[in-house]
């Protein structure tokens, strides 16, 4: 046995200590980013018409955001449209502070000629994401841009650091204003077949490099429907991230990028010194849309010539091959120090299964879109700002139920209540010949499986417990399914939702209730001082 040590020091020596720890911080604060972001119309002509577009300070797509995983953000958005308007950040966690996701069940909208200063922070996050419009159809106007988190210099990263980063905003797009889009869907049509596809917001880009060198190209799907193949003429692609998760760094020739999604790869420059094509082509689409970009290499003096490197077009068992080979790198960090495969997440019993099913029901004669039949309808009142102010009527919390159900198609505003800390098991079955796109704000979710046809219990024996990514948006395929499980540790209400954004316009969208009856500040954040007020919330007071 070893002696314990003793030590002799005056109480009030102490005291003085513990006092100092209380009140000064161990380590400084997280450094902040100030932004102001004017909303205006301008025209453009990506497509070769004159159109009325988006801009955020006068740009087309919106500036692009580099932060570091931490850093607190302060963006005041000034709308000067003629409809209010919101910016939502696609895959930030808002980590207790749902005040701040940017859309409709969380958020007043900005009205015109006004105001509003988004408060967040970066918390634990490392990745390629991107924000855009939450409102009616202003994303099919443009608004959208980057957002790219990089980790802080003690967190190493699982590989070289690249020459250069490329960002890359690619989706297919409307000829056609986004308010007569808006008009289509709101009587009860579908949108027509998009006109063609934006590599950041124009037909043509270049992109320079040196032979020899490795370059980081950041791609995210910000289009309104399609599911895009992504390829570079001559050159292997290395996936080294997906939407915050470092991945087994596997080698493709081309790549699926479905609605709402991001991932980041590197291309090495080995080859002879020429320009090539960087192409993406729509899939699942009987026409398929393709847009071209140059990779240009330094001192090159022959442009692109011939056709295009062909990519994939229906094969949909090819493109969940694809899928499951992008697995989570567990022993890579990602923005903490542990390791991401610190987390067992296979290891966890699941306290619900949701099993959600979307369906396109015609509900008074007009297409709506819907999940377990209930096609979700917005309140003037966001959900967030009725829970917390207990104004009742304003959400249902039983009429989405656990498991699909035989019977019509209603409307409603859907809230899903779930408790936090719970780990629950979803998923998405997809019964339609389309593709689906689900996503999730507040959290990344691993993906677990996928499979076609029906969803049984029995499909659980070949999901993936070990090694899958964790990411913010997950596709389904036609007449599939797609498994999620989902570690409820982030209060509020979150959005889940079809990142198609005619279905998520028209109703296949819910929130889900992540709550815990006790208030507490280490769970949640109070609603902020500056929040927006509306529909029944007028007049409460904050």
């Amino acid at each position: 046995m070893g002696r314990s040590l003793s030590l002799s020091l005056p109480l009030h020596s102490i005291l003085v200590a513990l006092a100092l720890l209380t009140v000064s911080p161990l380590k400084a604060e997280d450094a902040y980013r100030d932004y102001t972001w004017t909303v205006t119309y301008g025209t453009a002509s990506p497509l070769g018409v004159p159109q009325q577009v988006i801009l955020i300070n006068g740009q087309f797509p919106g500036p692009r955001l580099d932060v570091i995983t931490n850093e607190n953000l302060l963006i005041n958005v000034i709308n000067k449209l003629d409809d209010p308007f919101l910016l939502t950040w696609n895959g930030i966690k808002q980590r207790k502070n749902s005040w701040q996701d940017g859309v409709l069940g969380t958020n007043c909208p900005i009205p015109p000629n006004s105001n509003f200063t988004y408060k967040f922070q970066t918390k634990d996050q490392i990745g390629t994401y991107t924000y855009f419009p939450s409102t009616i159809m202003h994303k099919a106007a443009g608004g959208f841009g980057g957002l790219n988190v990089y980790a802080r210099s003690v967190i190493p990263v699982p590989y070289p650091k690249p020459a250069q980063d490329f960002t890359l905003l690619i989706g297919d797009w409307f000829k056609t204003n986004h308010k007569a889009l808006q008009q289509y869907l709101d009587s009860g049509k579908s949108l027509p077949f998009p006109d063609g596809i934006l590599i950041n917001g124009q037909t043509h880009s270049t992109f320079s490099g040196d032979q020899g060198k490795t370059y980081m190209f950041r791609i995210s799907n910000v289009g309104l429907s399609t599911s895009f193949n992504f390829r570079i003429e001559g050159h292997k692609m290395k996936l080294v991230e997906v939407e915050g998760s470092n991945v087994i760094q596997n080698t493709y020739d081309s790549l699926d990028v479905h609605a709402g999604q991001s991932l980041s790869i590197l291309v090495t420059l080995d080859q002879p010194v020429k320009d090539y094509y960087i192409v993406a082509s729509t899939r699942f689409t009987e026409q398929v849309l393709t847009a071209a970009a140059v990779l240009h290499y330094t001192n090159s003096q022959t442009p692109v010539s011939g056709p295009l490197p062909a990519g994939p077009t229906y094969e949909i068992q090819w493109s969940m091959e694809q899928a499951r080979t992008l697995r989570w790198n567990l022993t890579a960090n990602a923005a903490r120090p542990n390791p991401q495969g610190s987390f067992h997440y296979g290891n966890i019993t699941t306290t619900k299964t949701f099993v959600f099913a979307n369906s396109a029901p015609l509900i008074n004669g007009k297409q709506r879109y819907a999940v377990n039949r209930v096609s979700y309808i917005n309140s003037d009142t966001p959900l967030k700002l009725a829970d917390y102010f207990n104004i009742p009527g304003v959400f249902s919390m039983d009429s989405i139920q656990s498991v699909p159900s035989e019977g019509p198609a209603f409307l409603t505003t859907s809230v899903v209540p779930v408790s936090l800390h719970d780990f629950i098991e979803v998923v998405f079955q997809n019964k339609e010949n389309a593709m689906q796109s689900w996503h999730l704000d507040g959290y990344d979710f691993w993906v677990v499986g996928y499979g076609s046809g029906q969803w049984t219990g029995d499909s659980r024996k070949a999901y993936n417990l070990h090694d899958a990514l964790t990411r913010h948006t997950a596709q389904v395929y036609p007449n599939s399914w797609t498994a999620i499980l989902v570690s409820l540790d982030n209060q509020g209400m979150w959005n889940m939702r079809s990142a198609i954004w005619e279905r998520q316009y028209l109703g296949q969208q819910f929130y889900l209730r992540v709550f815990n009856p006790i208030h507490n500040l280490a769970n949640e954040y109070d609603m902020p001082t500056n929040v927006l007020l509306c529909g029944k919330a007028v007049g409460r007071h904050t």
